[in-house]
């Protein structure tokens, strides 16, 4: 399947939304879906499609009546100047009718206050007034009201009808009844004067009333809502804009010119390829993903993971694209450029999630698709009931009405501003998610499995216990001052003293052994002595017995560590009965031998993380019930789980049954959320009513996710519910309040209750409303 991004200008309303979705669904093999509050639409291609052109696609827009351009298309070469002239000309396009807009308010408004004004009372109305604001009036209607003028015609050209095409008509009827009425109605005579009330039939019926103050005050009322809908649409993508604005745009490739010499050269971001090596000087951007290949430094995440505190790096370790180096120079070998890097996963995440639709906005696109039709069939059966009950001016006034006041701008803004504010949040909270129908299923969720290693535990093996055992004659084991002499301890006057240098010794051989192996446990015992100051045992003829453990030679004599059932005829009963308790206990054993002799036990343990007892109380306080499922033995998993208060626990489930577990309990009527980090948690994640992935996990297991945790921290995971719960609520409360309206003001303006004026101000104050609304997920 091949995706392609549209940027999409020249969208007023929900009908524009719908006609370009028409159109672009209306082309074999083709689904699209379009956002009017980013301006964007997102096309997906089946394999009968897939040889259609960027060209056929922009071509569908424009004929659909509005303009277009490419932002990205899958399986082309990155290509980063023609995004970035993408992304300018769409930031300048915005930029330019919000200016555009504020322009045309501020004449409307100016020239609108003499025309209400004169059009109110009476007592400034001097002889030929009516002429002077006819003549300004001309003004509003068709230099301040063209933007509405010219999508109603752009919409009529090609057969369809927008919003702009009621507020035309609106404007068109008030401003054509007044020309007729001043030219040839007997308005325009010297001394006519003429009152303004807000509803019909009050005012003086005996002489043709001017609607020239309605058409003004369509206008500037709608222009003012329109400019204000327009920034805050601009607004609720800062996140998306903020985000993408993180990356360097230069990098300091270092090339080899001979054995020892390198040559600097500043190259554009887009030109890095993997495998290239940059540096990155203090203070400079991280300029896409890689591995330190020399120096170390600190690096700052936070603008990127949320993760507050430097993270100290050297060679080896991974640093990501958009972070700040804080310190030191480092040089990084590129292993993701382009569209693979972190950044750009997360601007295509975050542009996925304000692009599509939540599923409660479903019924408001199919309202909206025939709305238009609808209320002009409204208006016209208005005017013709009126003209029998009344005269053709209030008939006119009404029908003029109902067109103004339909309009539903904020049905067409109640879900994407939404949308856009609400995922922006959530990107600033540390969560991504992959889109809108997200919402829904984290608002019905009462039940989450945990996964327990990289999940509820750190993922990093530490030591947590070392016991020399009873009795045990150590020697001098060739390390120096670091060594542990058996004999001078036990004779030493301070037992504890003697106790921890005989400890410090088990560490020694351990970590010398342990120096030659890459697994976890191996790591966390050589870590634990480097940070001890216990300088590892000198070994030779370093063996590894898969599954059992290591052994070698020091000091002339065989030593070992490992497993207790490989070891176990060199260990006495008190030391394998501390060894069994320990494991019971959740710890993961290894036994240190000498020769025939046991010398200790290191017990290594994957630890809590800090922030699980709160993260789980915050899920507990919003009725989810924790479920615990884990590969690991039933003793590491019930010491977890005890220690957070989780009752149900799942221990020894293979990768697969983590599925039946899964499925077990949605049989049992339960919305589970699935919370896990690895390939293991794939086929669970995928399954799951709600899925929620690790940012350090696996990237299988980030692909099957609904909600990516970016910075790992788990206290994003409720903070993630909260505001995915609130962002459902917020849509739910603008399309509520965006029915509501119509609802109330159509009938109104039939019966002829309220007059186009106080129409137009309604429907612009309730697109704003709506808008406003939404902006208060900035801080949920």
């Amino acid at each position: 399947m091949i995706e392609v991004d549209l940027a999409v200008r020249g969208m007023t309303c929900a009908s524009c939304v719908a006609r370009v979705e028409k159109k672009l669904n209306k082309v074999p093999g083709v689904t699209a879906v379009v956002n009017l509050a980013t301006e964007r639409a997102h096309i997906e291609l089946d394999d009968s499609a897939a040889e259609l052109s960027n060209e056929e696609l922009v071509g569908t827009v424009v004929k659909a009546g509005y303009d277009a351009s490419v932002i990205s298309r899958t399986g082309d070469a990155p290509d980063a100047d023609m995004i970035q002239a993408a992304e300018a000309a769409a930031e300048a396009s915005a930029q330019a009718r919000v200016a555009d807009l504020w322009r045309r308010f501020v004449v409307s408004a100016v020239l609108s206050v003499p025309v209400v004004g004169l059009s109110m009372v009476p007592a400034l109305q001097f002889p030929g007034w009516q002429w002077v604001i006819g003549a300004v009036s001309l003004v509003v209607a068709f230099w301040c009201g063209w933007p509405f003028h010219r999508a109603a015609f752009r919409a009529a050209r090609y057969g369809s009808s927008t919003m702009d095409t009621l507020v035309s008509l609106g404007v068109l009827a008030s401003m054509g009844w007044s020309l007729w009425a001043l030219t040839l109605g007997g308005a325009g005579r010297i001394g006519y004067t003429m009152h303004m009330t807000g509803v019909h039939g009050l005012g003086h019926a005996a002489e043709p009333h001017l609607y020239f103050e309605t058409s003004a005050m369509i206008v500037t009322f709608l222009l003012i809502g329109r400019w204000l809908e327009a920034r805050s649409r601009r607004s609720a993508g800062d996140a998306l804009r903020s985000l993408l604005e993180l990356g360097a745009s230069e990098a300091l490739l270092v090339r080899r010119a001979g054995s020892d010499d390198t040559v600097e050269q500043v190259v554009p971001v887009a030109q890095l390829r993997v495998g290239d090596v940059f540096r990155v000087r203090p203070g400079q951007t991280v300029a896409t993903d890689g591995v330190i290949v020399a120096g170390s430094s600190s690096i700052d995440a936070s603008l990127v993971t949320g993760e507050s505190l430097p993270v100290d790096v050297g060679e080896g370790d991974e640093v990501t694209g958009a972070t700040l180096n804080t310190h030191g120079s480092i040089e990084v070998r590129a292993t993701r450029v382009g569209k693979d890097t972190t950044l750009a996963q997360m601007g295509r995440l975050l542009a996925e999630a304000q692009t599509g639709k939540a599923p409660v906005q479903r019924i408001a696109d199919q309202i909206s698709a025939v709305f238009v039709p609808v209320v002009i069939l409204i208006a016209l059966a208005t005017f013709g009931v009126r003209m029998f009950t009344d005269n053709a001016e209030m008939a006119l006034a009404s029908a003029i009405t109902v067109l103004v006041v339909a309009c539903p701008c904020a049905l067409g803004l109640a879900t994407p501003t939404a949308l856009l504010v609400g995922s922006g949040r959530l990107s600033r909270l540390g969560a991504l998610i992959r889109g809108p129908e997200v919402l829904e299923g984290a608002h019905a969720v009462d039940t989450i499995m945990l996964d327990k290693t990289g999940t509820l535990t750190s993922g990093v093996m530490s030591v947590s216990e070392v016991e020399a055992a009873a009795g045990a004659g150590f020697g001098r084991i060739g390390t120096g001052a670091d060594a542990a002499d058996a004999e001078s301890a036990a004779s030493g006057a301070d037992s504890g003293t003697a106790g921890t240098r005989a400890a410090d010794a088990v560490l020694a051989f351990a970590a010398g052994l342990e120096s030659h192996s890459e697994h976890p446990i191996a790591q966390a015992i050589v870590r634990s002595a480097r940070e001890r100051g216990i300088t590892p045992a000198p070994v030779s003829d370093f063996a590894n017995h898969a599954g059992m453990g290591v052994a070698g030679t020091a000091g002339g004599e065989r030593v070992a560590a490992g497993r207790l059932t490989w070891l176990a005829a060199n260990v006495p009963s008190d030391l394998a009965e501390r060894a069994e308790d320990l494991a019971r206990e959740g710890a993961s054993v290894v036994v240190v031998t000498r020769g025939n002799t046991a010398l200790g036990l290191i017990a290594v343990r994957d630890t809590v993380r800090p922030e699980a007892a709160d993260t789980l109380a915050a899920l507990r306080d919003r009725g989810l019930t924790p479920v615990l499922v884990t590969g690991d033995n039933a003793p590491a998993a019930t010491t977890v789980a005890a220690e957070l208060g989780i009752e149900d626990v799942r221990a020894d489930v293979l990768p697969e049954q983590k599925l039946e577990v899964l499925k077990e309990l949605q049989a049992a009527g339960k919305k589970v959320a699935m919370v896990g980090d690895g390939v293991n948690d794939a086929a669970a994640l995928a399954g799951a009513d709600l899925s929620i992935a690790m940012g350090s996990g696996t990237d299988v297991a980030k692909a099957a996710a609904d909600i990516t945790i970016v910075n790992s921290d788990i206290r994003a995971i409720p903070n993630s519910l909260r505001v995915s719960a609130r962002t459902l609520q917020i849509i739910k409360e603008n399309l509520a309040w965006a029915f509501a309206y119509n609802l109330i003001a159509i009938p109104l303006a039939v019966f002829g209750v309220i007059v186009p004026g106080i129409a137009a101000f309604a429907m612009a104050s309730s697109s704003v409303i709506v808008v406003g609304n939404s902006l208060r997920l900035r801080n949920a």
